[in-house]
């Protein structure tokens, strides 16, 4: 692997958070910006994002890697919506939902595919598309089930299922299948935006950490939650794939994206649904830091 590569994305991510903490400092991004760029994020460009993830090659040569990739991540998923339901009953309701949230979703959707085609090449990123959708489809329907307080759970269930990401997973999903060619414009345009999804999403982080005091990190529920982000879940799923004899190509990407810090829609969406998002933030922060060390190691031992 090339861990300069990985450094670099990293090192990225952070000077992206802090022009967010600057502009906001500064009064550049006034206090009002914040929802209107929570706004802007969810409603048109992680949809963009998430449905240029879908366009990708699809045929019958590789479709045995897609299924064996396919049915590890829905595993991987249904293991962290048990664990998210067991592991924080102990939590405020504000954090719990942050917490549930950041278990069944990491940053994988942003920092997955570039670092899995930086130690795997192409045929990695490829298999990595894969390997996100059950998480997408998964953030964007138990995910943000976490924050949508409605003792009426049709209601819930419904704004769920229309939720503009999710409607993105469904047109996605169509054109990969399909692989219906879109019109050159149409897109590129859906790419160009799409692309958008970690500047502007980490300098929203970056405003959100601006209102949060430099001493405050040092959080208990935020170093148990970092162990089981960064290495006991990881840690399962490497344990899994060894006893299975997984293909070293596919167990590989299911453990580092697997390993991935929270999403930064951790915060994004506490921001939006009335979760606490400051500690959201420090949990975004504070993995993502972390992740500088795990990820290397991770890719050590694979």
């Amino acid at each position: 692997m090339n861990n300069g590569n990985l450094i670099n994305l990293q090192g990225m991510l952070f000077l992206l958070v802090a022009a967010g903490v600057i502009l906001r400092k500064k009064d550049i991004l006034p206090e009002g910006a914040k929802a209107i760029l929570t706004d802007l994020v969810i409603y048109l460009i992680l949809p963009c994002n998430i449905i240029s993830s879908f366009l990708i090659e699809f045929n019958m040569d590789i479709l045995k890697g897609f299924a064996v990739i396919l049915g590890i991540a829905s595993l991987i998923q249904v293991g962290c919506l048990v664990l998210a339901k067991v592991l924080y009953n102990g939590e405020p309701a504000r954090r719990k939902k942050v917490l549930q949230y950041g278990t069944v979703c990491s940053n994988a959707g942003f920092m997955g595919n570039p670092i899995a085609e930086g130690v795997y090449g192409p045929e990695g990123l490829m298999y990595a598309s894969i390997f996100l959708v059950p998480q997408r489809i998964v953030m964007w329907s138990a995910g943000v089930s976490y924050f949508t307080d409605s003792p009426d759970r049709k209601a819930v269930v419904k704004k769920v299922l229309i939720h503009p990401c999710i409607v993105a997973v469904y047109i996605g999903v169509v054109l990969m299948v399909t692989q219906l060619p879109l019109p050159e414009f149409l897109e590129n345009t859906i790419r160009s935006i799409g692309s958008c999804t970690t500047t502007v999403s980490m300098v929203l982080i970056g405003t959100i950490l601006a209102e949060v005091a430099p001493g405050s990190f040092l959080d208990r529920g935020i170093i148990k939650y970092t162990f089981f982000r960064l290495f006991l879940i990881p840690l399962l799923v490497y344990a899994a794939c060894r006893l299975f004899h997984v293909d070293p190509l596919l167990s590989g990407i299911s453990v580092l994206l697997t390993g991935m810090p929270a999403g930064s829609t951790t915060a994004i969406l506490a921001a939006k649904y009335d979760g606490d998002y400051i500690f959201a933030t420090k949990c975004v922060v504070v993995t993502t830091l972390l992740s500088l060390v795990t990820i290397p190691l991770w890719c050590l031992v694979l």
